[in-house]
């Protein structure tokens, strides 16, 4: 793992371990922190609960509730997913956060969690995988 000079962001390149490390931060817990998740997919803590649906005090009050590891969760599976197709941690997340996916009438892969569809984000991203588009 890498750290930027500039912001003490660390740089996982295709480490997912260490960012799985990252991503629990300091809760010493089976959770993922979502102040470390925000920080690594550059969310602010509000937006951040309005992705996963939850009231904005939800992500500090009870960071560990299911409906939020829920959609750290799942979030992290895609980020996988897109990281196996990118190699590369950091171009899942900028795919995840910004890219619209035809097939999905240009939501991005962000916006499909958010909706529960998981499932179908994986799915196409494991079909590019294998050379298909979709």
């Amino acid at each position: 793992m890498l750290v930027r000079e500039s912001d003490t962001m660390p740089v996982f390149d295709r480490d997912f371990d260490s960012f799985l490390v990252f991503l629990n931060g300091e809760t010493r817990r089976p959770a993922i922190s979502p102040r470390s998740f925000a920080r690594a997919f550059n969310f602010d803590l509000q937006s951040l609960a309005a992705a996963a649906r939850v009231h904005r005090n939800t992500i500090t009050r009870a960071p560990e509730s299911e409906s939020v590891q829920r959609y750290l969760r799942e979030s992290v599976r895609v980020v996988r997913a897109a990281a196996d197709v990118s190699h590369s941690i950091e171009k899942a997340i900028y795919w995840y956060r910004n890219h619209p996916i035809p097939t999905f009438d240009y939501k991005t892969g962000q916006q499909l969690i958010s909706e529960g569809r998981t499932d179908d984000v994986v799915k196409y991203l494991q079909s590019l995988r294998q050379g298909f588009s979709g």
